[in-house]
């Protein structure tokens, strides 16, 4: 974990910008819960049990921070709440997912399934892709 850190660290400061202990906790906290696709208010509960003093605004702004710069996806599954995911290092595009109608659970497929696609688009209607996402809504294997 600690590692990582030190590579989001240098991403921030790429871009002129300082891991603050703030921005710290937020990262850690979306760290250890890598799996689990946290809203706001998640990280933010997550957050304050280790540092009371850090409010909801901050973790807000850190999130969208984050977001601006491709360390995190802000992502929705039609569920009307946004949520935070952090991007594999060295992807080229958002990893896909697999959203139960039944129990609401969130898989994961970090394969890229739409490398012909998208060179089929980028082809026929000359359009320049930059990322993707693809989620797919259905019964997951638990719940059939």
């Amino acid at each position: 974990m600690e590692q990582r850190i030190e590579r989001i660290k240098k991403q921030l400061h790429s871009q002129s910008y300082k891991l603050t202990p703030q921005r710290e906790a937020t990262v850690r906290v979306l760290l250890e819960n890598e799996d689990d696709h946290l809203s706001a208010e998640d990280v933010y509960m997550l957050v304050k049990e280790k540092y009371p003093e850090i409010g909801l605004a901050t973790v807000y702004r850190t999130l969208e921070l984050l977001t601006e710069l491709k360390i995190v996806d802000k992502i929705n599954f039609g569920d009307g709440v946004s949520r935070y995911d952090l991007r594999q290092e060295g992807a080229n595009h958002f990893h896909h997912h697999l959203v139960c109608i039944e129990c609401g659970a969130v898989d994961e497929i970090q394969e890229d399934l739409l490398d012909d696609v998208e060179k089929i688009v980028e082809t026929r209607w000359k359009f320049k892709i930059k990322d993707h996402r693809l989620t797919f809504h259905g019964i997951c294997h638990r719940c059939q």
